[in-house]
């Protein structure tokens, strides 16, 4: 992948998703590929077909259903692509149909236009297109092509007819992750591997900051960015810059095991992310996970039956695109559990509360209404004083929160 210029899309884009009020960035890379439906998927960057006996009939383009999804990364990364590549075998397993795959297909480049194009060609009448960089080319394969449905993962763009996006609260499940680190450290020094200073990953480390002080107020968690979402090499020198620090804990927001591995060398605990990578590391301790089969099989049930609607779907511990499993280990277990049933019933979210940011400054009350104007890392208007904590401002948010170690600007 060409990161650069994903993450220049990204900032010409945000202002547009601040008014979509709906997804936003998250994935990663690797070479390109031909693409087949026909060929076998195995973990080191290729394409694959896992055939049902489907026998869904109602597709834009009608006729039999078959989704086919395309992939940033190998599968086997254990990361981001590795979830998606889990979430259509359970889609396929839950509604029958022909499900196929290519992964490591760049973003920005003629491999996603031709494996796209492929798969039309061969009858594939509902894609899943999952990294934040397909977005643009995703929407005009949807004005071009009105019998096929389009589901784009991370971006926020979508038409009328045949073209949607979904994302996921992933801040709820971190901010449990945060409070199990909170009361695992013994140096109240949590080191964090970060890809890009953007909104996704900057909620992602407030809320795992604000979990971690809500069980240790003493904690601080100090970022050290990356400058890309799948490096193993980088990311793990990273991580042994955190520990050098004194961070006794690591978590990351990246797609490989790399920090895991550096914490397990130094006797650290580690908090995953992406998937249970407890078979991976030795020093895990959880991960907020993703599950994708829901909700993938949900779209794919409505092509099926005629009922496809295009949506902005943002989904959270509710409904399962989002979740963490409460290790019984920790001290806090109980508390995490709490936390988690009160996010499910709708009486606790992560940012409607007080919030003080790194430099000491009121941002909300303790309802969560904004006490001053804010703008996203790239100068948008987001939210005005007195405005209630919001999506848009979620998905714009721009500043740390007390007790983060580092700079937005990366």
């Amino acid at each position: 992948m060409v990161r650069n210029a994903r993450l220049l899309a990204i900032l010409l884009a945000i202002f547009a998703l601040m008014a979509a009020a709906c997804g936003d960035s998250s994935d990663d890379a690797g070479g390109g590929g031909e693409t087949s439906a026909d060929e076998s998927g195995d973990d080191d960057g290729s394409e694959g077909s896992d055939a049902e006996d489907g026998d869904g009939d109602g597709a834009a383009g009608g006729g039999d259903v078959k989704a086919a999804f395309v992939m940033v990364a190998p599968i086997g990364d254990a990361g981001w692509n590795f979830m998606h590549d889990q979430g259509r075998l359970g889609a396929a397993e839950a509604t029958g149909v022909e499900t196929a795959f290519v992964d490591s297909i760049e973003e920005g480049g003629a491999d996603f236009d031709n494996a796209v194009q492929t798969f039309i060609d061969d009858g594939f009448n509902v894609i899943f297109t999952t990294s934040f960089g397909y977005m643009d080319a995703t929407e005009t394969f949807a004005a071009e092509n009105p019998d096929v449905i389009f589901q784009h993962i991370s971006g926020f763009k979508m038409n009328d007819t045949n073209f949607g996006n979904s994302f996921g609260r992933m801040y709820q499940p971190r901010y449990i992750a945060g409070m199990a680190a909170g009361a695992a450290t013994e140096s109240n020094k949590i080191g964090y591997v970060a890809a890009f200073p953007i909104p996704e990953v900057i909620r992602g480390i407030n809320a795992f900051t604000l979990g971690a002080q809500r069980v240790n107020p003493d904690v601080e968690v100090e970022v050290n960015w990356t400058s890309t979402w799948f490096d193993p090499g980088v990311e793990g020198n990273s991580a042994q810059t955190l520990i050098d620090a004194g961070a006794d804990v690591l978590t990351m927001h990246q797609d490989s095991t790399a920090t895991g591995e550096v914490a397990t060398d130094a006797g650290a605990t580690f908090i995953g992310y992406h998937s249970d990578m407890s078979a991976q590391v030795d020093s895990y301790l959880t991960a907020p996970v993703w599950d994708w089969s829901g909700h993938y099989a949900d779209i794919i049930a409505s092509v099926q039956d005629g009922s496809f609607t295009p949506e902005s779907f943002w989904g959270g511990i509710a409904d399962g695109t989002v979740d963490i499993e409460i290790p019984d280990s920790s001290p806090v277990a109980a508390e995490m559990k709490e936390v988690r049933d009160q996010i499910v019933n709708g009486e606790f979210d992560v940012f409607d509360a007080e919030i003080i940011d790194q430099d000491g400054n009121a941002i909300t009350d303790a309802d969560g209404n904004l006490l001053v104007d804010l703008q996203d890392p790239f100068g948008n208007d987001i939210g005005a004083a007195g405005d209630a904590m919001n999506d848009g401002i979620m998905l714009g948010m721009g500043f740390f929160v007390q007790g983060v170690i580092g700079s937005v600007e990366g």
